[in-house]
């Protein structure tokens, strides 16, 4: 019988299906951080309970930790008690954990795929809603809440309800200056925020396909956004590509054995999808956000909506969302100031996206009215940043390299944004606080916040290349 990708993984893993309710799932991999683990080892200890199978867990701590001076103390006693807690929850229970200091350390989605430890295939599960990411790879990824982390730690297994199944098909060249962080703004802004609620997403399409793995991940992990229970991506010659040599990932004989079961691992011609969209690249122009979710955005040399663009029943949150960003309905988005640029997160923050952007700055200055953080996914991309000589070209133009970590992605550590400032942000959320107090948040392409970088305000960044 024809398969979708999603449904040939899921009835691999499926331990046991309850009549009329959800499934056993097995998970190959759990991903933890200091924020959503402790209560679930609490719950471990309170009932005598073992974590099942630890080799399968990987730990980092990437939340609250700051971005600069990593070697001193947190200064922020929530933050430093959490990463501490998950040093003696790992210690004690057996788990592999990339602290501060170790060279492993960064974004748990960042550091997933760049060791090899994210593979086609698998069921990957995190208490973290961006988890959807790994499913560039061809795998079942998503996030679950603090006692499901209990309960995979305690069975390596998760009750779940299979999903509907969504296609979005980008075919197509995509137009200068747009990048995978503009087609996935796009579809949710089509879609809405809310559009693909109790679907798993898989993207296909020419498009898709001749995106690299780093910018297929920005897709899928902004799967959720629009609200997702996870986005797929199936696994090709780039993946295989990309993977190969990893630390973790297959060797030998091995790796032969698993390509001829990855090979496998694509929609058949005929499998049944519950929605399908279809979507031309030429299309999407660079976007950004202009309210308090990502569905609220627009090309870049359009328009905030009015008023009359609105439905009805949605005005009073629509006018809401602008009080809080301080927007007028009607108005040109390009051309408003901007106080911050934030280039990071687990959505823009590997090493492609930093050669993006000293690609596009390099010989130019950042303009005098805007501070920069350049905040890179993990040691690794650092290291290799510094190794490249890309944290020269950013401090020529007046950027600052700083340390891995989630940094201004969330209000949750040492780097947030002023109240009352925009900031243009490379990260997957501009929701009301969420990167700091009355922050106010404006997503946008790794290009098009540099150009806003070097310029002072939004800036179609077209118009600069």
């Amino acid at each position: 019988m024809a398969s979708s990708l999603f449904e040939k993984i899921w009835n691999k893993h499926i331990v046991k299906t309850i009549d009329g309710g959800p499934s056993v799932l097995y998970i190959d991999r759990h991903l933890i951080h200091e924020v959503t683990s402790p209560q679930a080892f609490k719950g471990l200890e309170t009932r005598g309970l073992q974590v099942f199978r630890p080799k399968q867990i990987v730990a980092t701590a990437d939340h609250n930790v700051p971005t600069i001076d990593q070697h001193l103390p947190i200064k922020e006693e929530l933050s430093r008690v959490q990463v501490q807690k998950l040093t003696e929850n790992c210690e004690k229970f057996g788990i592999e954990l990339y602290g501060l200091g170790h060279p492993y350390q960064g974004i748990v989605h960042v550091i997933g795929p760049e060791l090899g430890i994210t593979q086609p295939g698998m069921t990957i599960v995190c208490g973290d809603s961006h988890t959807s990411t790994h499913g560039a790879f061809g795998a079942i990824a998503f996030g679950i809440g603090t006692s499901e982390v209990e309960m995979v730690m305690a069975t390596q297994c998760l009750l779940q309800i299979k999903p509907k199944l969504m296609r979005i098909n980008i075919d197509g060249e995509l137009n200068t200056g747009v990048v995978s962080k503009d087609i996935i703004l796009y579809i949710i802004s089509k879609i809405s925020a809310a559009g693909a609620t109790g679907f798993a997403v898989e993207f296909a399409g020419s498009a898709i396909r001749s995106l690299s793995m780093e910018a297929r991940m920005t897709i899928c992990n902004m799967s959720i956004e629009m609200g997702a229970r996870c986005g797929m991506i199936a696994p090709d010659e780039t993946t295989f590509n990309y993977m190969k040599g990893k630390l973790f990932a297959p060797k030998g004989d091995e790796w032969d054995e698993k390509i001829a079961y990855w090979s496998t691992l694509y929609s058949d011609t005929d499998a049944k999808f519950d929605k399908e969209i279809f979507i031309d690249a030429k299309d999407i122009e660079p976007m950004i956000t202009y309210g308090t979710n990502p569905g609220m955005g627009v090309g870049v040399s359009g328009h905030v909506p009015a008023l009359s663009e609105i439905d009805e029943k949605e005005k009073p949150s629509f006018e809401k969302s602008l009080l809080y960003m301080g927007l007028q309905p009607g108005t040109d988005i390009k051309g408003k100031k901007v106080d911050y640029v934030f280039i990071g997160s687990c959505t823009n923050s590997r090493i492609e996206d930093l050669r993006m952007v000293a690609s596009f700055v390099k010989g130019k200055k950042k303009a005098d009215n805007v501070e920069v953080w350049i905040v890179p996914g993990s040691k690794q991309v650092e290291k290799q940043a510094i190794e490249e000589g890309i944290d020269k070209v950013f401090e020529e133009a007046g950027f600052h390299l700083r340390q891995p970590g989630c940094s201004a992605c969330l209000g949750m550590n040492e780097d947030k944004i002023p109240a009352g400032k925009y900031c243009i942000s490379t990260s997957n959320r501009n929701f009301e606080g969420r990167q700091g107090p009355n922050a106010r948040t404006m997503l946008a392409s790794p290009l098009t916040a540099a150009a806003a970088a070097i310029t002072g305000e939004v800036t179609d960044v077209r118009e600069l290349i």
